[in-house]
């Protein structure tokens, strides 16, 4: 069945569709990562987003349940240019053309994804519509991608209710965002008892439960949406206890401190981005998916600096807070498979709660 990628300045492609049929208005953006489509798939961070994977095959070696980032996929769509439909892997449980169908997202295979690519960075992230009615009409199509609006996202992909992977060692209070899976992992591998709290949770029950450390999860969409989820983090900072945060928790924290944020052109999305320790001038390969900065310019340097940097662009990768036993991140240290050469700022943030007792 052939399918259509439409953009809000009127460009079209052409494809094949892949997964479910239905017809889907979403924000495109692209993802530059050679391997862990599954992780991409189920990453939160992508709600309200059609992921467009730049890598030409994707699929060959199926899917592994075990390796998912969260329960379900969560992407509005998937473009991609080769969707290889015999995986060969002995770990392979199914194939993603089922895994989406299973999961109603739908998809376009079989175009030219780098023109694509290169359109995005040209003129920037823009809304599209991915169809199979062969009949659309561009007049009436155009203005709906125009006002298209990701929405309140961290709503719809946070948790439902409270719940606790046990642990022997550091209590560890995670309000999830939007949070994959390994991050809670990677802190109950050190032996951190987990306390997995809804994103609209208040700040007075987390205080309350008296946590050795909070850590505030990546997520998707526009930090300035989370008007709510601001407030209660500006209470969490004017405590003493530990806090980490990563992505869209790095966004909230600096925007609770008078910081602003801006959306990036076209995002850093993708497992090859490398950013600079200020501190070391050491540079790591790290895996980001984010789509808005923080700007440095409104940050109070008396309340925070700069610990990281991108070395392509120069935006800001991390905040260091002064007088405070805070730490934050853009980046993804957890992120797995992709680079593990930052998860050690999860043992930076165990010795912050250990020096703290």
């Amino acid at each position: 069945m052939k399918a259509f990628l439409i953009l809000e300045d009127g460009t079209t492609f052409t494809g094949t569709s892949i997964g479910s049929a239905k017809e889907v208005i979403s924000e495109i953006v692209f993802n530059t990562s050679m391997t862990g489509y599954l992780e991409v798939l189920t990453d939160p961070s992508y709600a309200g987003q059609a992921v467009v994977m730049t890598y030409p095959l994707i699929g060959n070696y199926g899917i592994c349940h075990e390796d998912m980032e969260s329960l379900k996929p969560w992407p509005d769509g998937y473009i991609v240019r080769e969707l290889s439909r015999l995986p060969s892997n002995f770990r392979s449980e199914d194939t993603i053309q089922h895994f989406l169908e299973e999961h109603d997202i739908p998809g376009i295979a079989g175009i030219d994804t780098r023109a694509l690519t290169k359109i995005l960075r040209e003129k920037g992230t823009m809304n599209g519509m991915i169809t199979t009615n062969e009949n659309y009409n561009l007049d009436e199509i155009l203005p709906q991608l125009k006002e298209y609006k990701t929405g309140n996202v961290v709503e719809k992909v946070t948790c439902k209710e409270k719940k606790v992977l046990k642990g022997d060692g550091k209590k560890v209070a995670l309000m999830d965002f939007g949070a994959k899976d390994n991050i809670a992992k990677s802190l109950n591998e050190r032996g951190c008892e987990v306390t997995i709290y809804p994103a609209g949770t208040k700040a007075e029950e987390i205080i309350a439960s008296n946590p050795d450390g909070i850590m505030l999860s990546n997520g998707p969409g526009d930090p300035k949406d989370c008007v709510e989820i601001i407030e209660e983090i500006k209470k969490l900072y004017n405590t003493e206890i530990p806090i980490f945060a990563i992505c869209l928790g790095h966004q909230l924290m600096a925007l609770a401190t008078g910081a602003d944020t801006h959306k990036m052109k076209y995002g850093h999305r993708g497992g090859n981005h490398p950013v600079k320790d200020l501190e070391t001038g050491r540079v790591y390969i790290s895996s980001q998916n984010h789509g808005y900065v923080v700007d440095m310019e409104k940050m109070d340097p008396e309340v925070a600096e700069a610990s990281f940097v991108n070395v392509n662009d120069g935006t800001t990768e991390g905040l260091k807070y002064k007088n405070k036993n805070i730490f934050t991140v853009q980046f993804h240290p957890e992120a797995c498979p992709g680079p593990q050469d930052s998860t050690f700022l999860f043992d930076r943030f165990m010795k912050m709660m250990e020096v703290t007792e």
